[in-house]
């Protein structure tokens, strides 16, 4: 059975969205784009880079999928980022996109992501990871589907903004399995499901 891995940037107070650009996701109203971009520094991109070398295949809501091949499926630069990903097969759940050939080697889950997603999970295959896509890892969360989490605390207050965990989420245990503090004051605690 396939395990799967999240990865995410989040605010003291919880908040995920728009991390990258201004403009990446407004909805709300929210005016904090950008905020993660200040975080980055060489004790970050070792630990990305460490994450990302491990083989596996990603999986994505529509959303960051669609805004992932802006940001990395065009790009021809030779960043070891923008190999991997480019080259890793994409799983993308959603019920209203109607293919997923805008991005080489992506495969469309269509339906119920929770459904979708435990099915490719039992299935033989590497581990999936998923960057971002809060609102699917949400769901998967509700479902008991996600087995470990990277999360990026990053040492600010944003007061607005989409959470991790918007309304209820089942009871679930984690043991902390390992934590790098970088030099901006970025945890990056890894968690494992008990």
């Amino acid at each position: 059975m396939r395990s799967i891995t999240v990865t995410m940037w989040v605010t003291l107070d919880g908040v995920v969205q728009s991390l990258g650009r201004p403009d990446e996701d407004t909805r709300g109203g929210f005016t904090h784009g950008g905020w993660g971009q200040r975080y980055n520094d060489e004790v970050m991109g070792r630990e990305m880079a460490t994450a990302m070398a491990r083989p596996g295949d990603m999986l994505f809501g529509r959303r960051t999928w669609q805004d992932f091949i802006t940001a990395w499926g065009r790009r021809t630069d030779g960043n070891p980022f923008t190999t991997q990903m480019n080259a890793a097969t994409k799983y993308v759940v959603s019920r209203t996109l109607e293919d997923a050939g805008a991005w080489p080697n992506s495969i469309l889950l269509r339906g119920d992501a929770a459904s979708a997603v435990a099915e490719l999970k039992a299935e033989p295959g590497g581990d999936l990871g998923i960057i971002g896509s809060a609102s699917l890892v949400r769901s998967l969360h509700a479902a008991g589907l996600i087995d470990r989490y990277t999360l990026l605390i990053c040492p600010l207050t944003l007061g607005s903004g989409t959470r991790l965990f918007d309304g209820p989420a089942p009871l679930t245990e984690f043991e902390l399995t390992g934590s790098v503090t970088t030099t901006t004051g970025v945890i990056i605690a890894h968690y494992a499901r008990r």
